[in-house]
This record gives structure tokens, C-alpha cells and sequence, in this order.
């Protein structure tokens, strides 16, 4: 088994480095989020352990990165003494898959790790989707209750904002500012393009995915 362990605490990694091997796995160290990321990008691991307090990038907004951008479905226990229930919320939110305290015994992890590996990659990685609605951020397909939705970039990249934001309202600002930037066109070409969003994902439903909040922005509901 090939595992990454994460964490700033140099003892407790080769604590738990030196444990694993003698177990006859194969272990790589990364001492932050961003050290986590690069290794994962070259590397297949069947299970990683991860830290949540750290420098340079969290544990928590490095899962999220491992989980968004990275496409990666690796198992991941979250090993931390942040104990309350907001913390253990978070870190399963952001992708993780268990979560044990510090401090803890050896072969508790030695098991948590053995079950993580044991169920194996995560197979809903990659796929963002509310209500009835899926995206595949690998292929850009979109789909309403099984039925492929086509639709063009500028559609496809308001959709994937509203659905990470889903169900709480976007503002006009806020999607003209992430698809445009600071060439953000006048307000009539947003409201074409939603207005052709709408159609695309509603047409053949008796149910409106997409709502106009009047004054405050859009959103999609459930």
C-alpha cells in the first residue's frame, strides 16, 4: 500500500512514517497543503493521511483542491486534535472520508487506514450536481435526470457557479465578475445568457431548476 501522510509536526510523521513501514508499506511526508498537492499531482496513493492546522495551505482547503482540481478520489482520513463537531463537519464537507483525534493509538490507525483502502477510490469525484441536475467536470457533460442538456461555454460555466452555490443565491456581480472578470459586458448580454441557460435545462420539465431573484440574483433550487 502506498500512503501520504501530511502534517507540520515532524515527530508525528516519522512516528507514523516509521509504524507504516515496518508494516511493509510504501510512505511519502509532506509538511503542508502545497508540498501535499505537488506529490499527488506525480503520484498514486491509496490512502492519505491529513493534517488540518498547517502552513502555507490547510488541510481543509487542500482536501478541497485534492477533491476539485485535482480530480482525485484517494481515500483520505483526516488526522487532527481539532475536536469539535464544526471541525469534523468541515473536513468531511471538503471531501474527507474519516476523521480520527489526536491523540491516538497506532493500530486504530492502522485499521481506519486498512478500511479506507479496502472500499478504495472514490467513484463521485469530478462530479458536481444539485437536485437533479449533474455536471462531469472531467467531460463537461451536463444532465437533467438522465437527459444530456446542451449547452454553450459561457451557459456551462454559469451553471457550475450556480450549482457550487446551490441553493443560496449568486448575484449578477458575482457571476458576471467570475465569467468575465474585469471585462464584464453589459448586463443584457448576462441576461441572455441565462435566459438561454434556462431554457436549455428547463425545456421538457414541468419544474423550473433555475430562479430569478428579483433584485438580489439567481439561483438554482431543489
Amino acid at each position: 500500500m502506498k500512503i501520504l501522510i501530511v502534517d507540520d509536526n515532524y515527530q508525528i510523521v516519522e512516528t507514523i512514517s516509521d509504524y507504516l513501514e515496518l508494516e511493509n508499506n510504501i510512505v511519502d511526508c509532506a509538511y503542508h497543503g502545497e508540498g501535499a498537492l505537488k506529490l499527488i499531482e506525480d503520484n498514486h496513493y491509496d490512502v492519505i493521511i491529513m493534517d488540518i492546522m498547517m502552513p502555507k495551505i490547510d488541510g481543509i482547503s487542500a482536501v478541497e483542491k485534492i477533491r476539485a482540481d485535482l480530480l482525485c478520489g484517494t481515500p483520505i482520513l483526516f488526522l487532527s486534535a481539532k475536536d469539535t463537531l464544526d471541525d469534523k463537519i468541515a473536513a468531511f464537507k471538503a471531501g474527507g472520508d474519516d476523521y480520527l483525534l489526536k491523540p491516538f493509538a497506532m493500530e486504530e490507525l492502522c485499521l481506519r487506514i486498512q478500511a479506507l483502502a479496502n472500499r478504495g477510490q472514490r467513484k463521485d469525484i469530478g462530479i458536481l450536481s444539485f437536485a437533479d441536475i449533474q455536471i462531469n467536470n472531467q467531460t463537461d457533460e451536463v444532465r437533467r435526470d438522465d437527459q444530456v442538456i446542451k449547452l454553450s461555454r459561457i451557459q456551462l460555466k454559469i451553471l457550475k457557479l450556480l450549482i457550487r452555490q446551490a441553493p443560496n443565491i449568486v448575484t449578477r456581480q458575482q457571476i458576471m465578475e467570475t465569467i468575465w472578470g474585469d471585462e464584464s459586458p453589459c448586463s443584457d448580454a448576462l441576461r441572455s445568457h441565462i435566459y438561454g441557460l434556462r431554457n436549455a435545462i428547463d425545456k421538457g420539465f414541468s419544474e423550473s431548476r433555475l430562479e430569478t431573484i428579483h433584485g438580489q440574483g439567481y439561483r438554482i433550487k431543489a
